[in-house]
């Protein structure tokens, strides 16, 4: 053994003798003491202070493996417990007592861990409760002779002793009531300790004052008399009812009262799907009757733009006064994809807690609501989990709740939705608690609902609540759920709502009369009547004096044709860049990125030309310098995934990181440059909420390869391209989306230009494929400081990034601007140009070459840097120049079916005019974005140059 094992094993042993001889047990057994440190091992909260105590200093050196720890106090206390045992032996009647203590501990603790198995969380009685052997007195060698005898509680909240009959009423009373708690999972002890405490300790059963049990039925009153009131009016049309999960409305504005009074909270961002969602846009967040039941006789306003959205997809936001402070409570507008809110709701809040400098979540939460089946079939919803405690996207911490239902659309066999026990699985993956509730005891509701935002507010984590209710009604109002769930719906049919049974409750506890609480019930009708706004604390603020308003005023231009100045002083860039040469102290970077921060330098100096990198690196820095924040995001985005952007530099010495466009100046805006977790989906929702809540932040998503965009559809078609028509949501999020037919198989050579441009509609957003670094700098320049924000489709190169023929000169930085066209760039006699060639992206250096080398001088190739909104004006000036050209083709490297072709010819056409025909050269039509073969590749790009330049076929 080594000296130093030894050393540890001479102190481990004369410590245990040590506490022997003082220890409390005057005889015991091996047995005993093992077991009770088993306990230990598994849970330290299950043993008393003192044993916690004596174990944790037994732990020997980190030099001891922990295996091999545990085995030597094992081993040393049987060593020690049988010599003790041979000079004090214990009587039989001790050694039984011992034995039978630490079985109930384990029992204590089983409770802990299973009882939530056991819990009655399911208002319709149909939950098949296991048979769990833990939980069983016999188990743990336990019976009911033993059910009288005193025995200590160990942690178990309450007194240090108590007979086990009141032990198991207690445990049983806190695990298996209407609460089931999962929290033992948790890794961290003292998350698991406060938790216990607050389940177990007398708070934790006692009931609420009458006050607080009548304000419970008036918002159930509220929740049911909507429904009712809805059902009879409208009948037959969609609302996605709240009924049989009454217990969300008390639940919700007790998140917003006690948040406001206890915490401090001042912001909240709700997301939710259609679920109940017109009853917290009334009873929550203080949208008028008369407001909705305009939008369901389908009547438009005059000040109504866009498209609009159905009614169980709209936002709202309030301001309602509590106790403690005002809280302003945001809803989401969400489409139909369910779950994909989530990450926006997130990204809005992120941006809310940095606008307010809030860098602990104490001021700002984020609140999601989902539905179970959503919760356990929708990836994103793992995405967005996995997000929550990540540096570029934690919003530190999140209330889930779950509208638990218990069926899908049809779908309620636990088989066929999921294969988990519970629909919150998913949350354990972050230790997050988990609460199932009786949907139908709003009492347990609220208090699982205080402890929960308790939790979040300790721990800045995320925590779930499970409400267990069921759907009244089907899916829609107009299903008959008769034919799919028999049995679930005969037994619904058959039960009291929510409200009656909390009604009839507090009648039987003499808290109301009837006449009161039918007063309760045709109040609300009557108000509901008159259509004014039914929230108690609501205010109407005015949004300039609101001091974290972010002000859009700038922005609302209807379109974004303006020229914008960008053109950025020489002397101004010169400061700039020498402040980003500044580096740490002893901070070595790798001699290939200081070789390419050695030719940054000589860009600026002009004895090169300057390169992608460099053009995107100073259109931030002057960003910042200007006071904007940039927020860039994505897979390998500080280094960017070809080697050319570098925003972010390790000292090869000791790892450590340095940000250059950080240290800019004092007085600068943020550069965030985050490396993001292996999603696109969440990352890019995130990242669009963001946007949509702070117009003053360049807000950028790159995708590693542009159709890894691909596993981001959703978000791009229902609120990138769609959201400011549908809601009026403006947005000025960038997508970088890496973009070039090269030879490198179908996966990596797409964005799926066709894909966007389809989507183009009404000035919605711009789509750019820039072919050079100048052109980049003014671009991102141009997306800041223009009147208008609509995202930003850009068709980022690869090999061009590095490519000296898409450098610029310094020149075109200090003194241009972006440019949706780029005209011939050789000098050509106008007069004898007979053919012109319309591109955009990387074929136009291909065909430049081929240009040039067969010197072609009566053919001319244009640029169209910006294809939406489409440059009419700007092509129809430069197809002027040329009186002589008869012969137009657009040349793209994408196959037919793809890219610009379907998508902008008859832009084209209509500026070429109605007497000429606009011919196609490029790849043929392929079900696949491109070839795997090189060999191939090479081929077919020829033929596009070949057809580009040949006869044209008629």
């Amino acid at each position: 053994m080594e000296e130093g094992q030894h050393m540890t094993q001479e102190k481990l042993k004369l410590s245990l003798q040590q506490r022997w001889a003082s220890s409390a047990l005057d005889a015991g057994n091996a047995e005993y003491l093992e077991q009770l440190y088993h306990l230990y091992l598994e849970n330290p909260e299950s043993v008393d202070q003192q044993w916690r105590d004596y174990f944790s200093q037994m732990v020997p050196a980190a030099t001891t493996s922990l295996e091999q720890s545990h085995e030597t106090i094992k081993d040393e206390m049987r060593r020690l417990v049988e010599h003790r045992h041979r000079h004090h032996p214990a009587s039989p009647e001790e050694l039984h007592h011992k034995a039978k203590q630490v079985q109930v501990l384990q029992l204590i603790n089983a409770y802990r861990f299973r009882g939530h198995q056991w819990a009655k969380i399911d208002p319709l009685e149909q939950r098949e409760i296991p048979d769990i052997p833990d939980l069983r007195l016999d188990y743990h060698n336990l019976d009911d002779e033993d059910c009288d005898t005193v025995y200590n509680t160990g942690s178990l909240a309450g007194p240090e002793t108590a007979t086990l009959s009141e032990i198991v009423a207690i445990v049983q009373s806190t695990y298996c009531g209407s609460i089931g708690s999962e929290y033992m999972h948790i890794t961290n002890t003292l998350e698991k300790r406060w938790i216990q405490d607050y389940l177990e300790t007398p708070r934790g059963q006692a009931s609420f004052s009458n006050e607080v049990k009548v304000r419970i039925l008036k918002h159930l009153s509220a929740a049911e008399g909507l429904e009712h009131y809805l059902h009879s009016k409208y009948v037959g049309q969609k609302r996605f009812s709240l009924e049989g999960g009454e217990s969300l409305i008390p639940m919700l504005s007790e998140l917003i009262h006690r948040g406001g009074t206890e915490h401090g909270i001042e912001e909240m961002a709700i997301g939710m799907a259609h679920r109940g969602r017109l009853n917290v846009l009334v009873n929550i967040m203080g949208k008028t009757p008369a407001e909705l039941f305009k939008e369901f006789e389908g009547k438009v306003s005059d000040e109504d733009k866009g498209t609009g959205d159905v009614k169980y997809h709209m936002g709202f936001s309030s301001d309602i006064v509590t106790e403690g402070a005002l809280v302003h409570v945001a809803l989401a507008f969400n489409p139909s994809h369910l779950e994909i809110v989530s990450p926006v709701v997130e990204g809005s809040v992120r941006a809310r807690q940095d606008r307010r400098q809030d860098k602990n979540g104490k001021l700002v939460l984020p609140i999601l609501i989902h539905g179970d089946a959503a919760l356990a079939g929708q990836g994103v919803v793992m995405e967005t989990i996995n997000m929550s405690q990540s540096r570029g996207y934690s919003t530190k911490g999140t209330i889930h709740i779950v509208i638990n239902n218990q069926i899908g659309f049809t779908t309620s066999n636990l088989e066929d939705a999921r294969s988990t026990m519970y629909c919150t699985d998913i949350a354990k993956m972050v230790n997050a608690p988990i609460f199932h509730v009786n949907g139908d005891d709003p009492e347990a509701v609220l208090f699982v609902t205080q402890l929960a935002i308790d939790y979040r507010m300790m721990f800045a984590k995320d925590v779930v609540i499970d409400l267990v209710c069921y759907r009244r009604h089907g899916h829609s109002e107009a299903d008959e759920p008769l034919a799919t769930q028999p049995v679930m719906y005969q037994r619904i049919r058959q039960m009291p709502t929510t409200r009656e049974a909390f009604a009839k409750k507090l009648l039987d506890e003499a808290v109301l009369t009837t006449s009161e609480v039918e007063r309760m019930a045709s109040d609300y009708r009557s108000r509901l009547e008159a259509g004014k706004a039914l929230v108690e604390g609501l205010v109407e603020s005015e949004a300039g004096k609101y001091p974290y308003f972010a002000d859009w005023s700038p922005y609302l231009a209807l379109d974004c044709l303006s020229v914008v100045e960008t053109q950025v002083e020489r002397e101004r860039l010169e400061r700039l860049y020498r402040r980003l040469e500044i580096l740490p102290e002893d901070f070595t970077v790798h001699p290939n990125v200081r070789r390419i921060l050695e030719n940054r330098s000589k860009m600026l100096q002009g004895e090169i030309p300057i390169d992608w990198g460099f053009a995107e690196t100073m259109a931030y820095a002057t960003l910042v310098d200007e006071g904007f924040n940039v927020r860039l995001s994505g897979q390998d985005c500080g280094r960017g995934t070809f080697f050319h952007r570098h925003a972010v530099l390790h000292n090869q010495k000791d790892g450590s990181s340095y940000v250059p466009l950080r240290n800019l100046s004092e007085d600068q805006g943020n550069f965030l440059p985050i490396n993001s977790l292996l999603s696109e989906e969440a990352v890019l929702a995130f990242e669009y909420g963001y946007a949509t809540t702070d117009p003053t932040t360049l807000t950028i998503w790159e995708a590693q390869f542009g159709d890894f965009a691909n596993n981001a559809q959703v978000v791009i078609d229902q609120f990138i391209s769609a959201g400011e028509q549908k809601w009026n949501r403006l947005c000025g999020l960038v997508m970088f989306l890496p973009h070039g037919v090269e030879g490198q198989g179908p996966e990596h050579s797409s964005a799926r230009l066709e894909r966007y441009l389809q989507l183009c509609a009404q000035h919605n957003m711009l789509v750019c494929v820039p072919t050079t670094a100048a052109q980049i700098f003014h671009l991102l320049r141009r997306q800041m400081l223009m009147s208008c924000r609509r995202p930003l489709i850009v068709m980022t190169p690869k090999s061009m990034l590095r490519n000296p023929v898409a450098s610029s000169s310094l020149e075109a930085l200090t003194g241009g601007q972006f440019h949706r066209l780029i005209p011939e760039i050789d000098e050509l006699d106008d007069a004898g140009v007979k053919r012109i060639l319309l591109c955009s992206g990387k074929v136009y250096y291909d065909l430049l070459e081929r240009r040039r080398k067969d010197e072609r001088y009566d053919v001319a190739i244009i640029r169209l840097e910006q294809l939406y909104p489409f440059p009419d004006v700007e092509l129809k000036r430069e197809l002027a120049r040329y009186p002589q050209a008869d012969e137009f083709i657009w040349c793209q490297e994408e196959p037919m079916n793809q890219g610009a072709w379907y998508s902008s010819q008859h832009h084209m056409r209509a500026a070429i005019g109605k007497q000429n025909y606009l011919h196609y050269a490029g790849r043929p039509l392929l079900a696949a974005p491109a070839v795997g073969y090189l060999s191939l590749h090479k081929k077919q790009l020829q033929q596009l140059v070949d057809d580009a330049f040949g006869p044209i076929e008629v």
